[in-house]
């Protein structure tokens, strides 16, 4: 009964946070787009090599407070702003769905770096997700200096709280929606 309870509360949950980032009052994008100037802040303080690659990249979106949860049956979701030539260009939407073994919640920031136009445009076009095996790199001091971008990707995470225990199988996919 207590797997159940906790599954319906992790959809229920999921279902709140995946309201469309273009569905969001003023006060709330705006929320959003301060969290993420203070994320790429702590990035940058966590790793100071971060800075180049935020100067550098041909584009990139922040999801400075993601919410993940699961028992047996996983989710996440967040908000972010994506810039462009540095340059805030639009909203962007994070979900996620995993299935295994997990237990527990946390919270994190995701920044996702984009290596060339191209890939920027297929994120821009809502045609962007990462499989299963997808990785991300875990933004501590010196982290950036050795990562490179991945069929033109490149994702540093940086854990906030909470304690989450997972072997589990899921993929992301994001929704984008310009200013």
């Amino acid at each position: 009964m207590k797997k159940v309870n906790m599954i319906m509360l992790v959809v229920v949950a999921f279902a709140i946070n995946t309201t469309a980032v273009f569905a969001q009052s003023e006060a709330k994008k705006t929320k959003i787009i301060e969290d993420s100037k203070m994320a790429k802040m702590e990035f940058v303080k966590s790793d100071a090599l971060m800075a180049n690659l935020f100067d550098s990249a041909a584009g990139y979106v922040i999801f400075p407070n993601v919410g993940k949860g699961g028992l047996g049956v996983g989710a996440a979701a967040g908000n972010g702003v994506v810039y462009e030539g540095g340059s805030m260009v639009g909203m962007a939407k994070l979900s996620q769905l995993s299935i295994g073994f997990q237990a527990g919640g946390q919270a994190y920031r995701e920044v996702i770096f984009f290596e060339s136009q191209a890939q920027l445009d297929r994120f821009k076009e809502s045609r962007f997700e990462f499989s299963a095996q997808a990785s991300a790199v875990a933004a501590t001091e010196g982290a950036s200096a050795n990562v490179k971008y991945t069929d033109g990707v490149m994702v540093f995470t940086m854990q906030k709280g909470g304690l989450m225990y997972e072997a589990s199988v899921g993929g992301q996919k994001f929704n984008y929606n310009k200013m």
